[in-house]
């Protein structure tokens, strides 16, 4: 264990909003990410599916680690004694009274990829919906670790388009639950203590996803904290999640390691000379592609 940088981090995940926070209407992000680190460059898993990309963030590993897939996460719960524990198994483990929460509103997510015997509290809802509650957790028991994923910005794109007039909307719609939540992060007196971060897990070309074209394999990411490099984070890729949130609460991560664990602190997003140097893993991401055309939550093929 090491020391804590941050006594609370909390995730909040647009799903298919791609890198397309950069076009759309977003005064929220942009003023609350300002002094931040930012990048539009971030690489999704291949394939650009939802439990492939989730499963990588919270796990840290890649797609062909732990195999799991939109059909998988919808009928099986995450074994609870998996080789690769998620992030929220690291964290119980590391602090056993810690506050955890996951708002899914793609419930699959809290029962595919996040073992159930750990103790969460979790709700699914619409985004929309879901969101005050989010806000009354925070302010109520100030988590040590709160996941969100936001689930309508993905329908849009699926429904009338990515990068549509209607698509870039609900990003700007999204913009101001994101902003509901950091008011609260302030309101609960976390702010000078929570490192906040919104993410995206893919994005889209045209109505579909899946495949390995820019619109579909670069995503957003955006970090705020007491010791975040203001400006933009070298490589990443969105499992460097995973290590991101290890590092900020204290907790060692397993080493790099190309047949499981290979997630990482980018170059350029903390204050900390200590930290390695990020190693090249793009030979990694050559899976096969498996476009996503329906439009139903987190397109369940």
């Amino acid at each position: 264990m090491k020391q804590k940088k941050y006594s609370h981090v909390i995730v909040v995940g647009v799903d298919g909003a791609g890198a397309f926070f950069k076009d759309a209407d977003t005064p929220n992000f942009d003023r609350i990410f300002e002094n931040g680190s930012v990048t539009y460059r971030a690489l999704a898993s291949n394939p650009t599916i939802s439990a492939e990309c989730w499963g990588s963030m919270l796990i840290g590993v890649g797609p062909e680690i732990h195999k799991l897939t939109n059909a998988i996460v919808a009928k099986d719960q995450y074994k609870r004694n998996a080789v690769f524990p998620s992030l929220f198994r690291r964290i119980y483990e590391a602090y056993p009274d810690s506050e955890l929460g996951s708002f899914c509103e793609w419930d699959s997510i809290t029962r595919g990829i996040i073992e159930r015997n750990v103790p969460i509290t979790v709700a699914s809802d619409h985004d929309t919906v879901m969101t005050p509650n989010i806000c009354k957790f925070i302010t109520k028991r100030k988590p040590t670790f709160l996941f969100v994923q936001m689930d309508s910005v993905d329908h849009a794109g699926h429904h009338d388009g990515y990068q549509t007039p209607a698509y870039l909307k609900r990003i700007s719609e999204v913009d101001a639950l994101i902003n509901d939540i950091y008011v609260s992060v302030e309101k609960a007196g976390m702010k000078e203590d929570t490192l906040f971060i919104v993410i995206s897990d893919h994005g889209g070309n045209i109505t579909s996803h899946g495949g390995w074209s820019d619109a579909e394999k670069y995503v957003t990411f955006a970090a705020i904290g007491k010791n975040i490099v203001k400006g933009e984070p070298d490589n990443m890729n969105i499992r460097d999640l995973s290590a991101i949130v290890l590092y900020a609460l204290g907790i060692d991560a397993p080493a790099f390691d190309e047949s499981g664990w290979t997630s990482q602190i980018p170059q350029n997003l903390f204050e900390d000379p200590a930290i390695p140097a990020y190693r090249d893993i793009s030979h990694l991401t050559g899976a096969e592609p498996r476009i996503s055309k329906a439009p139903h939550q987190s397109e369940l093929i």
